[in-house]
């Protein structure tokens, strides 16, 4: 959880670093994608932890 969380807060700030500042628009694409990569990694920690379980 706390991966994810870091994950988010650096895409937030290349995002915010990268629409102000003239001149750096790949920190904003670099952020959309570290956090299309949060987002996935959380979906798989999600879905992984409910697979794991065997049905009695």
């Amino acid at each position: 959880m706390a991966l994810f969380l870091f994950l988010v807060l650096v895409a937030i700030l290349l995002g915010i670093f990268g629409s102000v500042v003239e001149g750096l628009f790949y920190l904003l694409i670099i952020g959309i994608v570290v956090a299309l990569l949060a987002f996935l990694y959380a979906a798989y920690r999600i879905t992984s932890r409910t697979t794991r379980r065997r049905p009695r």
